[in-house]
């Protein structure tokens, strides 16, 4: 079962008006270079898939770290998937990460991204620690220095920007839990999945 979405302490204002338009602050966020796509393999691919994963959840971890690289090596680095990284931060933590991952030159998010999930024990869920300052370690390891971090964590604009992306994700696939996957935009599976698993459903929407 996925993990369902934690309440965030900050709230973004709704995505969409009434009329169902992009308000006119959605619209100058979508031109923030830092929420274009974050994916891998070649966009050509006869299969999109799309992850949403929060980066303190620990099934997305777990999947990242057993079942991941051998979707990269056998799908993604062969052509057959264009694999799309989804935010759904399920609390604050994973959204401050979120937002560093995504400040990151574009080349840089997924081994951060990788990374983070692969260390949760010690960011994201160690007592006593600052977890804040954890990520900032982590930020400077992937070569942010203290000044951009400082300035990515307090960024409000970012920090809605991703929060409203979420909410139109809650909206439009009514997706409240992560890992959540989307196969060509048909179907969804929302739990982790092995790699058999996740190989027949790309077969499937390869057809």
């Amino acid at each position: 079962m996925p993990i369902k979405r934690r309440t965030l302490l900050a709230l973004a204002p709704a995505l969409l008006t009434g009329g169902g338009l992009l308000s006119s602050r959605a619209m100058a966020q979508a031109a923030d270079p830092r929420m274009s796509i974050r994916a891998a393999g070649n966009p050509s691919a006869k299969v999109h898939v799309e992850e949403w994963f929060s980066l303190t959840c620990t099934h997305c971890a777990r999947f990242a770290a057993e079942v991941f690289p051998e979707i990269r090596s056998k799908l993604i680095d062969t052509g057959k998937v264009y694999y799309i990284f989804r935010d759904f931060p399920l609390d604050q933590d994973a959204l401050t990460a979120a937002m560093v991952a995504r400040s990151l030159p574009p080349e840089r998010y997924e081994a951060f991204v990788l990374a983070l999930l692969s260390s949760q024990d010690r960011w994201a869920f160690e007592q006593g620690v600052d977890h804040i300052a954890e990520i900032g370690k982590m930020a400077a390891l992937a070569g942010m220095s203290p000044d951009q971090f400082q300035q990515t964590i307090h960024d409000e604009t970012l920090r809605h920007a991703i929060m409203e992306q979420e909410d139109r994700a809650q909206m439009q696939y009514k997706i409240d839990g992560t890992p959540t996957f989307r196969f060509n935009d048909r179907e969804q599976v929302s739990q982790e999945l092995s790699y058999e698993e996740f190989a027949k459903k790309v077969e499937a929407a390869a057809r």
